[in-house]
């Protein structure tokens, strides 16, 4: 069997973004409602653009549902002050403690191949890559590969034919789900009841955390019920399984 390959996104699915950006939010403007800033999507992920590619009737079905408790001005503010720091990418903590680890781990008895993609603005310091791959091998992952991309990651998913994309942004996970043959995992922190309706609908798997990701791909690849690999992971996570959907395993 071929190894599975795996692309997992770094903020708001391994690295904690949302605590110094919620710190920094709060210091630099305290009038800020400090419950609203607090949500678990506030400050997870570095701001994108819109994929003005994506055809308008997509983007309606899978909104994104960031909440926006901070203005345009105020969050480039925030992140002026944020990429000023020396090596703040460096500085971040683990969400999940050992999850890495055990990614790493798995890596190594599974044969998994796994790539780190991120959308990192730039910071003082080493690159955004170097700065990422210093934080993942302290975490435990040694010699990890990371790609510093903007724009979709449907298109980097058929590129390198990955099997599984996880990530935390809706969005993305549609752009993996219309432009690619991949599986996209939505790490969703926020109470479940509030997962975009939209995303079983499109195909998209949803998780509350890493972990329980995790252990769902290792239920997959163990099944010995048939269909590909990708049919057995969207039974296990509830969707309905396409004949379309091929993992190549």
């Amino acid at each position: 069997m071929e190894p599975m390959r795996i692309a997992f996104d770094l903020d708001g699915v391994l690295a904690d973004l949302h605590t110094p950006f919620v710190t920094t939010a709060l210091k630099l403007f305290p009038e800020l409602d400090a419950a609203a800033i607090r949500t678990a999507d506030v400050g997870a992920s570095p701001p994108v653009e819109p994929d003005t590619e994506t055809p308008a009737a997509d983007l309606a079905a899978m909104p994104s549902l960031v909440s926006r408790p901070v203005n345009r001005r105020q969050a480039e503010v925030i992140w002026r002050d944020l990429a000023s720091r020396e090596n703040f990418w460096e500085s971040l903590d683990e969400i999940e403690a050992g999850a890495i680890a055990r990614l790493a781990a798995l890596v190594e008895t599974r044969r998994w191949e796994v790539v780190f993609v991120t959308s990192r603005p730039t910071s003082a310091g080493r690159t955004v890559q170097r700065q990422t791959q210093r934080w993942l091998t302290r975490q435990g992952f040694p010699m990890p590969s990371v790609f510093v991309m903007h724009g979709s990651r449907g298109r980097l998913a058929g590129a390198l034919d990955l099997d599984v994309v996880v990530d935390d942004r809706p969005e993305n996970c549609l752009d993996v789900v219309l432009e690619s043959r991949a599986g996209a995992v939505l790490i969703w922190r926020g109470p479940q009841e509030t997962v975009p309706a939209s995303a079983r609908r499109l195909g998209i798997a949803v998780a509350p955390t890493v972990a329980r990701c995790l252990d769902t791909i290792l239920e997959a690849e163990e099944s010995k019920a048939g269909g590909s690999l990708l049919d057995r992971l969207r039974a296990l996570f509830g969707l309905r399984t396409k004949s379309t959907s091929v993992l190549r395993k």
